[in-house]
């Protein structure tokens, strides 16, 4: 299969690092012009760099703003007003006891991992629809089902992504615009190693070894038996935005290794 973009324009959210870098480096690969985005602006002109170094060449361009506010996504629109893909990535984890997670947080995790895509796709949607072809991808998680004992406000947010990418796709029927969401399972994200890092240095491992020791501790349905690379991930999410995904919306693309124990998507 060879995937071109070469005259989709894409944006991805949160794509100074981990999944969302990933990504826009296979977009960009694809031939699409690619919108990179994270809250600061050196770390936005460093995703370039590095997208460039991925695929030479290429057109990506970026946008610093906090998405996870009303006013930050407005101006994020105000300064990318069209695309042809979206892909919404962002968002924040990190376990916390339940009774010790205040409203705040819920709100800020709400805001980020939710509004941020739905405000996103309110503005992007209509003239994808009105162009008569568009892909939306949600970077949903295997934790959506699996709901973590020690992230359930984390949980809570990717499972409503299910809701809102399946609920899209419907409203988008007939229209050429897909929707779907992705579902990884523990990816080697910067965000993931660095939880890591006290295990592997308590157990004297490297934390790719300590990522396997987690994963088969944490999540022994994992068929793969060790966290998937950033790159396995945005394979997925590459395809999703292909144009020979056209016959596949509404749905949710498990990358996750197997952990949901489960014969149907």
């Amino acid at each position: 299969m060879q995937i071109d973009l070469s005259t989709k324009t894409a944006i991805v959210t949160g794509s100074t690092g981990g999944i969302g870098l990933a990504a826009a480096k296979g977009l960009a690969r694809a031939g699409a012009r690619v919108i990179v985005n994270g809250r600061e602006s050196d770390r936005v002109e460093t995703a370039i760099r590095a997208v460039l170094e991925a695929a030479p060449g290429s057109d990506v361009s970026g946008i610093a703003a906090d998405l996870g506010s009303a006013e930050g996504c407005d101006s994020f629109v105000k300064a990318a007003p069209e695309a042809d893909i979206l892909v919404n990535n962002v968002g924040i984890f990190g376990p916390k006891p339940f009774f010790e997670i205040s409203d705040e947080t819920w709100e800020t995790f709400f805001q980020l991992n939710v509004m941020s895509g739905v405000r996103l796709a309110r503005a992007y949607m209509p003239k994808m629809m009105e162009h008569g072809w568009g892909r939306v991808v949600f970077l949903s998680s295997e934790s959506a089902l699996n709901i973590p004992a020690d992230m359930i406000h984390y949980g809570f947010t990717k499972t409503a992504l299910l809701s809102i990418s399946r609920g899209l796709a419907k409203l988008a029927a007939g229209t050429g615009v897909t929707v779907n969401s992705v579902l990884p399972g523990p990816t080697m994200s910067e965000g993931v190693k660095e939880m890591l890092k006290e295990m592997a240095e308590e157990k004297g491992v490297s934390v790719e070894e300590a990522g396997e020791m987690f994963v088969k501790s944490e999540r022994p349905s994992s068929v793969l038996g060790r966290p998937a690379t950033v790159e396995e991930v945005a394979n997925m999410i590459v395809y999703a935005c292909s144009k020979e995904a056209s016959a596949t919306s509404g749905g949710a693309l498990r990358v996750d290794g197997g952990v949901v124990d489960s014969i149907v998507p």
